[in-house]
């Protein structure tokens, strides 16, 4: 007997009928194992070593799991496609080892993007180890999220009550809103003016602005008050001008 883990249970009843009597499919129901969610579960000083606790509710369906795998001579593990799939397989493996439940049985990793009879016998097919890459991207992240959110969630609490936590993205988030705030109380306002003329030029009227003036190139704050803007605008009205060049862009 060929044993196979989902994650659902729902896909799991379908897939068994795809593959036939020959294998069992059984569902880990989403992730199994996570951080306690007390000091020490991540230790930085210990390169990132983590503790894991089985989820209460996942305990009962990891036994189901581990009591099939002894009868099973291979083991296929076909959680969702994904970094967050990659870890659920990782962590079921993980339990089975601990309980001796995978002795010297083969264990490959399937991924299937839709639930169709071709698409499983696709997958079946052609199996792969356990892409630990993903894995490790996995447990970075829930590092980083173990330790800013336990360090900065106290810190939370005491200063807004009522607040519920701080976590590794919308702390940051958080963090580059309030120093743009910062920037936009910092800001000092300054004049500046632009002269602009609408030009006809036969039949394709147009607004010109003015870049130039007294001969030298304008740059943002060189027309600093009303009095300058005007007489930039009556310069341009006693002179003449041409289209000196034109250059079409997509």
């Amino acid at each position: 007997m060929k044993l196979v883990i989902v994650e659902s249970p729902a896909k799991a009843k379908t897939i068994n009928k795809y593959l036939g009597s020959d294998f069992k499919v059984l569902a880990s129901y989403g992730h199994v194992r996570d951080l306690p969610a007390k000091d020490g579960s991540v230790r930085p000083d210990e390169d990132f070593d983590m503790s894991w606790e089985v989820d209460g509710k996942a305990a009962k369906r990891l036994s189901e799991i581990a009591d099939a795998a002894k009868s099973a001579d291979r083991l296929f593990l076909a959680t969702d496609p994904d970094r967050e799939g990659e870890a659920i397989s990782w962590h079921v493996m993980e339990v089975l080892n601990k309980k001796r439940g995978l002795k010297d049985m083969p264990v490959q990793r399937v991924v299937f993007n839709a639930i169709t009879k071709a698409a499983v016998t696709e997958a079946m097919a052609n199996p792969r180890d356990l892409d630990m890459e993903l894995v490790e991207a996995y447990l970075a992240r829930r590092a980083l999220d173990y330790l800013v959110g336990f360090t900065l969630s106290p810190v939370l609490w005491r200063k807004l009550p009522g607040a519920k936590s701080a976590g590794r993205v919308q702390s940051v988030a958080l963090r580059i809103i309030v120093d743009r705030e910062l920037e936009i109380e910092r800001f000092k306002t300054q004049e500046y003016w632009t002269v602009e003329a609408e030009v006809s030029a036969g039949s394709d009227p147009f607004t010109a602005r003015l870049v130039k003036h007294e001969g030298k190139r304008l740059t943002k704050f060189d027309l600093a008050n009303e009095t300058s803007a005007f007489a930039a605008r009556d310069a341009v009205k006693a002179a003449t001008f041409k289209v000196a060049a034109l250059e079409r862009k997509p």
